[in-house]
């Protein structure tokens, strides 16, 4: 191993355990292709695919593709000026179109079910000299995550995530339909809607459901439930709790896993929060938290009866609400998820908390003497880049942890009680996490401006194309 490969091998014992077993399953010929991937800065698992022979000697070396990559917008395009001084980023080592290297956890691998001799591998981004590349996602995540340690404690979360699945009449692959982005495909609906939980509507997409659970499964994530939602065509998926960087992974891995499943088989699927169909319900991705201690025990459940939390849940809660303003943008990062943050509609409008409460931003669910009391925050969005919207909880219930914040009384009525709105816009959610001093301060290496000029650009776009209402509206009239 030459030294540069040194600096980037750092291996605990189980990742190199599991790297043995890859290379293992490799050499027996039982795996052919490994995909190393990535999650980009919209959540979007990217990366290259390697024949066996190649994919052994990436373990330790890593990978190598282009910093453009970075410098995406969610139609793909490039908006950043690659080739001038700096790559646009202010960054020597990011002009040029240079190249970055993806590292490969090698405790992430697992077979795909639906391609069985293929492997997946998350990795993270390092430049080629062995430093951090400053929009990693993951890597962001994990640094934040870290900051429990100092609290003897971990993030343990759980995943709640609606979406829909259509099947396709048209696939939208004429010439003429290329494009950044290019035509989405034309679809028909799996179920009518407002059919809620009925057992006869699970029975008619149960094929559909079953073809995505025994994948979903077969990776290895902690299904727990599979249920029809209220709205045409929707589902959710919940997951058994996690701890750590494991919760993001998971998502990755669930939300590219139904996604891939479902093309192979005629169908599409979407985690877009309001899809443009008829009767249409939004789309929510709730994240379940608490801090676990060292000893395994549930650090929220308070110690006396009639208490809701314990003082570092309460610190935690409070941390939460303070930053609901400044996290929406990493909780909800597209254009159309604000559409969904509507009051008495099953989405917060404003940043409080209740007891199991559903209009509330936050959803306080357990107290004494119940070891699952957690808090489901309900303001995320199912496109969210998960490392994001991790770190942002992470960053957020660190700071009232720190500084001891008080999330004062909840409210029974959370649609009518007094308290910051959420952002009504991307563009008010991006003005709200530049205002942010700790997200600022937190995310490292100027994050902040990174991202919201790459979410500007998509504004920018939505903002000068004329829209299907504007034609609708003026065209005849005027």
């Amino acid at each position: 191993m030459d030294d540069v490969t040194r600096r980037f091998v750092a291996w605990s014992s189980a990742a190199g355990e599991a790297a043995a077993r890859l290379v293992a399953e490799i050499e027996s010929g039982r795996i052919e292709v490994v995909r190393f991937v990535f999650a980009d800065q919209h959540g979007v698992l990217r990366g290259k695919a390697l024949v066996a022979r190649e994919a052994i000697g990436a373990l330790t070396k890593g990978v190598a593709l282009t910093t453009t990559l970075l410098a995406k917008d969610t139609s793909h395009r490039t908006v950043f000026p690659v080739f001038t001084s700096g790559g646009g980023f202010d960054m020597p080592r990011m002009e040029g179109a240079a190249d970055v290297l993806l590292m490969p956890d090698p405790t992430t691998w697992r077979i795909l079910p639906w391609s069985p001799k293929s492997a997946w591998v998350l990795c993270d981004l390092r430049f080629p000299d062995g430093a951090d590349v400053p929009f990693c996602t993951r890597s962001m995540a994990r640094r934040a995550l870290a900051g429990f340690d100092a609290h003897a404690c971990t993030l343990t979360a759980g995943l709640e995530v609606e979406f829909h699945v259509f099947r396709v009449v048209d696939p939208a692959m004429r010439l003429h339909q290329s494009g950044l982005p290019g035509a989405p495909p034309e679809v028909e609906l799996l179920s009518h809607g407002g059919e809620y939980l009925t057992e006869i509507t699970y029975d008619r997409v149960e094929p559909v459901v079953e073809l995505l659970r025994s994948g979903v499964q077969g990776l290895g994530l902690p299904l727990r439930s599979m249920e029809v939602e209220f709205g045409p065509s929707q589902l959710e998926f919940t997951f058994a709790p996690t701890q750590g960087i494991e919760t993001a992974d998971n998502m990755i891995f669930f939300r590219t896993a139904v996604k891939e499943i479902c093309r192979r088989n005629g169908l599409h699927a979407t985690f877009m929060c309001r899809p443009k169909i008829p009767n249409v319900a939004s789309s929510g991705w709730h994240m379940h938290q608490s801090l676990t201690g060292r000893d395994g025990r549930n650090l929220f459940v308070p110690d006396r009866p009639g208490e809701d939390l314990s003082p570092i849940g309460r610190h935690y809660l409070a941390g939460l609400l303070a930053h609901a303003r400044g996290a929406a943008a990493l909780a909800a990062p597209t254009i159309n998820a604000y559409r969904r943050y509507r009051a008495y509609s099953l989405a917060p409008d404003r940043a409080v908390w209740g007891r199991d409460n559903r209009g509330a931003m936050i959803r306080m669910i357990g107290g004494f003497g119940d070891p699952a009391t957690r808090l489901e925050n309900r303001v995320g969005e199912p496109a969210a880049n998960p490392y994001l919207y991790l770190t942002a909880q992470a960053l957020s219930g660190l700071d009232g942890i720190t500084r001891e914040l008080e999330p004062g009384p909840a409210a029974d009525v959370p649609y009518e009680t007094p308290a910051p709105p959420l952002p009504h816009s991307l563009g008010e959610a991006l003005a709200a996490l530049k205002a942010d001093t700790i997200f600022a301060k937190d995310l490292g290496d100027g994050f902040v401006d990174y991202f919201t000029h790459i979410k500007e650009a998509e504004i920018r776009r939505f903002e000068t194309e004329v829209s299907e209402w504007e034609q609708r509206e003026y065209f005849d009239l005027f």
